[in-house]
């Protein structure tokens, strides 16, 4: 017999429904109303945290008997990828244009009770173990409730470092941890000592663009995402070095990982070429003007994809403010101010019109860094090589051990000055 086999046509109309389902509506609201760039960017989050939360729930499902996959073509791991792909947009893009209409909490219950309803239909291509709903209320947990309150949050603007930390974990999730999994799962195998000098040099190359998107949160009050980018121009940081630190991180990492397996170099590659034509038409287009002759005249200064070695000289000025009296501190400053920095100013802490207790750092827009973070802000206007080191004292758990470490010996909050009582 020639074409499709006539027992497999349930199969095929329960995968074309569930997969026209979340598609339908979605086209509808998108032609009753388009969605402006926040909702776009809403829709995008919502289905990538869904699509990178619901691959792991299908193998753990499929692991333990939660469901079962009866189908043949477009299968991966034993997953049908178009399932796959339709539960990601029932659960991301559709549900972030529905909150234009309903909010998070109505919207978990109406898709969860459709789950509940539906996927027992679903036989024979979906066949629900006995705790199949202990895996719904796992997918609901881990996927359905964040996507939704991504897309909640980057619809208003709020939670801008929660969202740029959320989409940093996506990226890590959608260039590093898929694209292994699908084209290279040997690496896995790697003996231990090989596979950690590799865990190393991917987060040696994934510092500036960690760096750089934490910039774009704490300066620019936007994230990577282009569709919910930085409402200020971002020239400090990574940016104070390169002018894509984000796009050349994609392809040092692919790199590194060509080191482990061949064919992941292909990825480079991609990522350059989109990288540089996304480049093109970002910088041509949006950033010229949404900041005009500020941005040519930054573009002018700092190159796209090879570092500077020292920062822009016109890059954003920061202050560091030092206590006088303290002996540690004051060697802190001498060993700054002996590097040269570019366009920081040092100060002693008692010239802060507040009371400051730790080291200091502030920028023109009125952010402060204290601490350990200070010294870190501080480093990024000396050179690359210690910019490098600071991005990676910021990291939240280094950080956090290196500010307890440097409490214990000594380097304990002090006021920079006696406070006045008010009378």
């Amino acid at each position: 017999m020639t074409g499709v086999d006539t027992a497999e046509l349930p199969a095929l109309a329960i995968r074309g429904a569930a997969l026209f389902f979340p598609l339908l509506p979605l086209i509808a609201l998108c032609l009753l109303r388009p969605p402006g760039r926040r909702e776009t960017a809403a829709m995008i989050v919502a289905t990538a945290w869904s699509l990178l939360a619901l691959v792991p729930l299908n193998l753990v499902a499929l692991h333990i008997g939660w469901w079962d996959f009866h189908a043949e073509g477009a299968v991966w791991q034993g997953i049908p990828v178009d399932l796959l792909l339709a539960w990601a947009v029932l659960w991301g893009a559709l549900p972030a244009l529905a909150l234009r209409y309903l909010p998070v909490p109505l919207l978990v219950v109406v898709l969860v009770w459709f789950d509940t309803l539906f996927m027992p239909l679903a036989e024979p291509v979906v066949v629900l173990g006995p705790w199949w709903v202990l895996g719904e209320l796992a997918g609901t947990a881990v996927g359905l409730i964040p996507a939704l309150l991504l897309a909640h949050w980057t619809l208003r603007g709020t939670l801008v470092h929660t969202r740029m930390w959320a989409q940093a974990f996506l990226a890590l999730g959608f260039m590093v941890v898929l694209p292994v999994a699908v084209a290279a799962p040997e690496v896995a195998g790697l003996s231990g000592p090989v596979l950690s000098a590799a865990v190393q040099a991917l987060a040696l190359a994934s510092l500036p663009g960690l760096a750089a998107a934490r910039e774009f949160a704490a300066v620019g009050n936007g994230t990577p995402l282009p569709y919910d980018p930085p409402a200020r121009l971002v020239t400090s940081g990574p940016y104070a070095y390169v002018r894509n630190p984000m796009q050349a991180t994609v392809v040092c990492v692919y790199l590194v990982l060509g080191v482990l397996h061949p064919v992941l170099l292909l990825g480079a590659v991609v990522a350059l070429a989109c990288a540089a034509g996304f480049a093109a038409w970002h910088e041509g287009a949006q950033l010229r003007a949404a900041f005009g002759e500020r941005w040519e005249h930054y573009r002018r200064g700092v190159r796209p994809w090879v570092p500077r070695w020292r920062p822009w000289p016109d890059r954003a000025e920061g202050a560091l403010y030092v206590a006088a009296e303290c002996s540690v501190c004051r060697e802190v400053r001498a060993w700054v101010e002996a590097r040269r920095p570019v366009r920081l100013r040092v100060s002693p802490a008692a010239d802060h019109p507040e009371v400051l207790f730790r080291l200091t750092y502030e920028d023109t827009l009125g952010n402060r860094w204290s601490g350990v973070r200070a010294l870190a802000r501080a480093l990024e206007h000396v050179n690359l090589g210690w910019a490098l080191v600071g991005w990676a004292l910021s990291l939240p758990l280094v950080r956090h051990g290196v500010q307890l470490c440097t409490d214990a010996f000594g380097g304990g909050p002090r006021a920079s000055r006696p406070e006045t009582v008010a009378r």
